[in-house]
C-alpha cells in the first residue's frame, strides 16, 4: 500500500449520479464510470488505503438503483484492495440507501481503519443539525492513531461560482467549531461538481470533482451548466499536511511517453 512511501492515500470519489435506466442528460452512465475508476486503479497501479465516496450516489428519483451502486462499489473495492466508505448527498434516498454496507442502521457513523479514523457525516438535507454536530464533537474528543478524516457531501465552504455560493453546508461554521483543536487531518466533500481546496481555521478541506459532470466555470452569474467530464481525486496525507490531485477519466493521446529508469 502507499503507506510504505510515507504517505497515506485516499481515493476520493463524489457525485456519481447512478440511474436505473437511461443516462443522465442522455450521456452520463454513472455505473459505467464507477467501473472505469476501478479499471483506472488497476491500470495505474494505485494502491490506496481507503476509498471514500462523498454522496449523490444516485440521481434523484432513482432510489431503485442502489443495487447497481452496491455492485459497482464492490468491484471498486476489489480493484483497489481496500475498504470503500460512502456518505449520502442531497440526491440520495435515506431509506433505500440502507442496502449499502455501513448504512443499515444509520448514515452518520465512525469507522476505524488501522490507525486512521473516519467520521462519516450525513448532510443530505444540506445541513448537519445540532444533534449530529454535537455527536461529531464528542466522537473527536479523544485523538486516534494517525488522525481522522471527516467525510460529508456539502462542503463547509462557499464555491467561487456565484450560482453555487450559497450551496455549501448551511451550518458549516458550526462544524468547523466542532473540528477545532481535534485530530482531523482533512475534510472531504463534494456537491459542487468542481474541485476546490481550502484551509479553514487550520483544517484542510478538499472538495472533490464529480464523476458525472464538471461545472462550466464561466457559465455566467445566473447560470449553472455542466460539461461531460468525469473526474476524481487522490488525496495524500503526508507528514505535516495534505495534498490533493484531481484525475480525469478522459485519456487523450499523449504528446510523448518516456520510460523512467
Amino acid at each position: 500500500m502507499s503507506r510504505e512511501t510515507g504517505r497515506l492515500t485516499v481515493l476520493h470519489l463524489s457525485d456519481v449520479h447512478v440511474t436505473r435506466s437511461g443516462r443522465l442528460y442522455g450521456r452520463v452512465d454513472g455505473a459505467a464510470r464507477l467501473a472505469a475508476v476501478a479499471q483506472y486503479v488497476r491500470d495505474a497501479g494505485i494502491t490506496p488505503e481507503v476509498v471514500v465516496v462523498t454522496g449523490d450516489l444516485i440521481e434523484r428519483g432513482n432510489a431503485d438503483a442502489y443495487d447497481i451502486v452496491r455492485r459497482g462499489l464492490d468491484e471498486l473495492e476489489r480493484a483497489a484492495g481496500c475498504p470503500v466508505f460512502t456518505v449520502l448527498g442531497n440526491h440520495d434516498d435515506a431509506d433505500a440507501a440502507r442496502i449499502l454496507r455501513g448504512h443499515e442502521r444509520g448514515h452518520a457513523r465512525v469507522a476505524l481503519l488501522d490507525d486512521l479514523r473516519l467520521l462519516l457525516l450525513d448532510s443530505s438535507s444540506g445541513a448537519l443539525g445540532r444533534e449530529q454536530i454535537a455527536w461529531a464533537r464528542d466522537a473527536l474528543r479523544e485523538p486516534h492513531g494517525s488522525g481522522t478524516i471527516v467525510a460529508l457531501h456539502h462542503p463547509p465552504v462557499a464555491s467561487p461560482m456565484p450560482t453555487l455560493a450559497r450551496a455549501g453546508l448551511r451550518d458549516g461554521d458550526d462544524l468547523l467549531d466542532a473540528l477545532a483543536g481535534s485530530d482531523v487531518r482533512a475534510v472531504l466533500a463534494g456537491h459542487f461538481h468542481h474541485p476546490m481546496s481550502a484551509t479553514l481555521r487550520g483544517t484542510p478541506v478538499s472538495v472533490g470533482p464529480s464523476l458525472a459532470y464538471h461545472q462550466v466555470m464561466d457559465a455566467g452569474p445566473d447560470c449553472v451548466s455542466g460539461h461531460d467530464q468525469a473526474m476524481f481525486s487522490l488525496v495524500h496525507l503526508v507528514p505535516g499536511g495534505v495534498a490533493a490531485t484531481s484525475v480525469s477519466l478522459d485519456s487523450p493521446d499523449p504528446l510523448f511517453t518516456s520510460r523512467i529508469a
